[in-house]
């Protein structure tokens, strides 16, 4: 990146902590598709395993500590929680998958309803699918990736929780990460770690969903 280049991509990161400094509020949880808001404003959903940390990567993102409603509980989110930004765009946290402390007819309710989301909701920008990045991609997470790829719908690999192991274990999981997307049709081909607690890599995933989402201020 030349000097101009880098200068530019400063801007812009100092627009997307312009965009998600201004009000954001708590919508509705929608336990229905059929309750979800209008479709006019662009939207990016975040979705991943119970306690991965979605609600706190939201709040991170906004500046805010209890904007979502974070928990220690593994599958606590149960509804599709709409934040709106600015009045510019809506962001979407999903039910938890792969776990959740809850009879296994709730449980597949509340996870068919995120799914349900995913494949029909027209005005999704992209979906921002968070890993643990202690972990990696397991499993559990080629359902939610192969239901993305079908639908068509963009997604994006999120590592959280990047300030709990080493620089160079990080930087190994992001390699296995790329590597295990390559050919995914739907999957966005770079992966991004960030750190709620200490705000690592927030500012680029700003700039992405302001990107993603076309908004100008």
């Amino acid at each position: 990146m030349n000097e101009d280049e880098a200068t530019q991509h400063a801007e812009q990161l100092e627009a997307a902590r312009v965009l998600f400094a201004r009000p954001v509020s708590f919508v509705m949880g929608a336990v229905a598709v059929t309750q979800l808001p209008s479709d006019e404003l662009p939207e990016v959903a975040f979705a991943g395993r119970s306690n991965v940390g979605k609600s706190s990567l939201i709040n991170a993102l906004v500046g805010q500590k209890y904007l979502a409603r974070a928990s220690n509980e593994p599958g606590r989110t149960r509804e599709l929680n709409f934040f709106l930004l600015n009045d510019a765009l809506h962001m979407v946290d999903l039910p938890g998958y792969g776990w959740a402390k809850a009879s296994k007819v709730a449980v597949k309710k509340f996870q068919n309803l995120g799914r349900d989301y995913l494949r029909g909701r027209p005005n999704l920008k992209r979906a921002y699918l968070l890993i643990d990045a202690r972990h990696g991609l397991k499993d559990v997470d080629k359902e939610p990736m192969d239901a993305l790829d079908k639908a068509a719908v963009s997604y994006q690999i999120i590592l959280t929780k990047a300030d709990k192991i080493k620089p160079a274990e990080l930087a190994q999981v992001v390699a296995a990460t790329q590597d295990a997307i390559r050919k995914r049709p739907a999957a966005h081909p770079i992966v991004l770690s960030t750190s709620s607690e200490t705000g690592f890599g927030i500012p680029e995933l700003r700039l992405e969903i302001m990107r993603t989402c076309e908004v100008t201020l």
